[in-house]
């Protein structure tokens, strides 16, 4: 995870297809830079982030409950308060409802976007993870980590409609719009193919290393999943093909496409955000490794903009291990907590 040591010829093209160890210096500039650090402090760890597609405002998942941030002031201006544990953010495609993974709580939140208040709780299985919104069957899927299932919810109702059993462990999931989701199982190393009218799964497909970010290109098929080993695999959402594999960051958790540029992103621990370009559907080319902050894992792209927020922290050090935790996490410094703004 240490940063590179920027250096490399001059003479070389960022078009040419550069890696990190090929010309680190090159990659380092480029269209995108950090146009602003939010320091919005609050307690609790993170983990995905989501912007509401009307009012832009930004939602982050904070442990025991859910910050709310305003892009436009870049200050929190709400806080989704009584949950146990929280994971992700969907919005219904009625502007009103929006979905709260509450992991710890076995459970999906319901909230209105207006007051930002939770109007009720659905029982998921266990450990509910990453959610999604599908537009066609106007249903909420909350992918459970533990039970290795997915929890179907009405949205007109609220109830739970079906229990969608996985092969393993699923991450994060994404919808092309037209019926199908796709999932990845960590565990597996593999895409799941999902009938969202069905309830049933469509296919299997074998991807890149502990796949855990995904981000979808619906004009093209294209399904980008970011791994360990500095991978990123883009598979087409037809045939479960890999057509390339990119080279990204260290530790990345979250990746996203912005269809107005042709770019996906991964954002990665280490304290880079990799910007790979499509060339044609089934060529890319990374163009960028942005310098962001470590522990900047998860991200979220606002689709009217094209911004992508980042957040992150600064940690004390790590407590001596225990046999009750053999692996404890250090410490967020008070008040270090910060959204990190990227731009074009």
């Amino acid at each position: 995870m240490q940063k590179h040591a920027w250096c490399c010829l001059a003479g070389f093209a960022v078009g040419a297809a550069l890696t990190f160890t090929s010309c680190p210096a090159l990659l380092a500039e480029g269209p995108y830079h950090v146009q602003d650090k939010w320091k919005v402090g609050g307690e609790g760890g993170w983990d995905y982030l989501a912007v509401d597609p009307q009012s832009s405002l930004l939602y982050i998942t904070r442990g025991n409950h859910v910050m709310v941030v305003d892009t436009t002031a870049g200050k929190a201006v709400a806080d989704i308060t009584g949950l146990k544990g929280t994971h992700g953010v969907a919005f219904d495609t009625n502007g009103k409802d929006g979905y709260i993974s509450d992991g710890a709580g076995n459970a999906v939140a319901v909230f209105d976007r207006k007051s930002n208040k939770i109007t009720q709780t659905i029982p998921a299985g266990t450990n509910p993870d990453g959610i999604l919104f599908e537009p066609v069957t106007k249903t909420v899927w909350a992918f459970n980590g533990r039970s290795k299932n997915a929890t179907v919810i009405d949205a007109k109702t609220k109830q739970v409609v079906a229990t969608v059993p996985l092969p393993g462990k699923p991450e994060f999931p994404v919808s092309d719009g037209r019926g199908s989701v796709f999932v990845n199982i960590e565990d597996k190393n593999e895409i799941i193919h999902l009938d969202a009218k069905a309830h049933s799964q469509l296919a299997e497909w074998p991807v890149c290393e502990s796949p855990s970010g995904h981000a979808i290109d619906v004009a093209h098929s294209r399904l980008f999943t970011v791994c360990d080993g500095k991978k990123m695999s883009v598979v087409d959402a037809g045939s479960g093909k890999v057509v390339a594999t990119p080279e990204i960051g260290d530790g990345p958790d979250a990746a996203a496409f912005d269809p107005n540029t042709g770019n996906a992103f991964s954002s990665n621990g280490d304290g880079t955000l990799t910007v790979v370009h499509q060339d044609s559907p089934d060529s890319y080319s990374v163009v960028q490794n942005l310098e962001t902050q470590k522990s900047a894992r998860t991200m979220a792209l606002d689709p009217k903009t094209g911004k992508i927020y980042l957040v992150a922290a600064e940690f004390g050090p790590r407590p001596a291990a225990t046999p009750e935790n053999p692996r404890p996490r250090p410490s967020i410094v008070p008040g270090s907590f910060v959204v990190i703004v990227v731009s074009k």
